[in-house]
């Protein structure tokens, strides 16, 4: 009978290959090759230097590629499934959390707002040039003094006669905002939060970028400064008021880091493995002690699990049940335990861990931004513990 099994592929040892189509995979290499040719090269001079240069460049060739507003149907969007957009986000990921960012605020964020509750027109305007990178987007909610708690948002917005809005406040952390061409803000009105469509070039918005990170250094942070911001009455989104707006979107952009987070997690695991093979201590390589491989172990263990929980949520997504409380729970999982295998591996790795050689201290210090944003790990708690006990315990 044993011969008939496939060998164990250390790689995929759970097999979960098996579950992927043809397309599937086609999906994941093609976003694969395009990551180590156009990333890899550069990515630790990039984070060195805190930029992203080139991100126009990145973003008409992510377009190129459909992995813009990827899972969106319609107006030159690529309408591929859920779980091919998730592995698209752990390829992009396991290069860097700012690339896979990039594209998480663009289509899941941005791209999404306008798609789902956007007039047509808007969709024509934007949709087209965005999902082939032509227009980069950036999605305004997060302000200095409300991250955790959105409905109390200070941006304000109000209707003047004739029907114009008028937009002023500020919003901050907001990636590829410097260089977004359009932003969708998130404003209290008097009819309650409302979404605004924000070309960039309108007279009062400026979008200076954040300087001084430790983390997501290759990626365009920014502020957003609204101040006395005309947009015609058809700014608006129509479709949608209140918080139900910006946190389905959110919902979105969160499924992505599910996956995403692996892509950083395997990226470590992977070099921590190569690592011990070769590392040689006390005459031997590293890999061969009892205590390496009962982390390396571990460390699989979780991975794969998480893999495996990304791919049940995505396969929930594409058949229309998937749940935010569900989401939740895999943002909370994967994310803590993708930053749990990126310091056991840089403990293998020892101090040769902290260098930029090796990816190890790129992807830790970029997921402590993974883990904050979209929803802290408090907030997806309190979101699973009131879905468990039926009990608002949020304030």
């Amino acid at each position: 009978m044993s011969a008939s099994l496939p060998a164990f592929d250390p790689a995929d040892p759970l097999g979960i290959d098996d579950l992927l189509s043809e397309e599937d995979l086609a999906v994941r290499d093609t976003v694969r090759r395009w990551a180590a040719d156009r990333v890899l090269p550069h990515i630790a001079d990039w984070y060195e230097r805190g930029e992203l240069p080139g991100i126009r460049e990145l973003a008409r060739e992510l377009g190129g590629l459909g992995a813009l507003g990827m899972s969106l149907h319609g107006h030159g969007c690529a309408g591929a499934s859920a779980v091919q957009y998730g592995l698209a986000c752990l390829e992009l990921e396991a290069a860097d959390s700012g690339i896979r960012s990039l594209v998480s605020v663009q289509g899941s964020l941005a791209m999404y707002a306008i798609h789902r509750f956007g007039s047509e027109e808007q969709r024509e305007q934007w949709l087209p040039r965005m999902a082939s990178g032509e227009v980069i987007g950036c999605f305004g909610l997060t302000e200095p003094d409300h991250g955790s708690d959105p409905g109390n948002m200070r941006t304000r917005a109000r209707r003047e006669p004739g029907g114009d809005w008028v937009l002023d406040g500020r919003k901050m952390w907001i990636t590829n905002g410097s260089v977004a061409g359009v932003a969708v803000v998130w404003a209290r009105t008097d009819e309650g939060i409302r979404g605004f469509v924000v070309p960039t070039d309108t007279a009062g918005f400026s979008a200076p970028e954040i300087k001084h990170k430790w983390s997501l250094r290759a990626s365009v942070t920014s502020e957003l400064v609204l101040d006395g911001v005309r947009l015609p009455a058809d700014a608006v989104l129509p479709a949608v008021t209140g918080l139900k707006g910006p946190l389905s979107c959110l919902s979105h952009a969160r499924y992505g880091i599910v996956w995403g987070s692996m892509g950083a997690a395997r990226s470590s695991f992977e070099t921590a493995v190569d690592y011990a093979r070769t590392r040689e201590q006390f005459g031997r390589p590293i890999g061969g002690f009892q205590l390496t491989q009962a982390k390396l172990a571990d460390m699989a263990v979780e991975l794969h699990k998480g893999v495996l929980l990304a791919h049940h949520l995505g396969r929930r997504m594409d058949a229309g049940k998937l749940r935010p409380e569900q989401i939740s729970f895999g943002k909370l999982n994967n994310v803590r335990e993708a930053i749990e295998i990126c310091r056991t591996s840089r403990t293998i790795l020892g101090a040769n861990g902290i260098s930029l050689e090796y990816p190890v201290m790129r992807h830790a210090t970029n997921l402590e931004s993974v883990l904050t944003y979209e929803g802290t790990v408090e907030m997806h708690q309190l979101v699973l513990g009131k879905a468990l006990t039926g009990i608002d315990a949020f304030r």
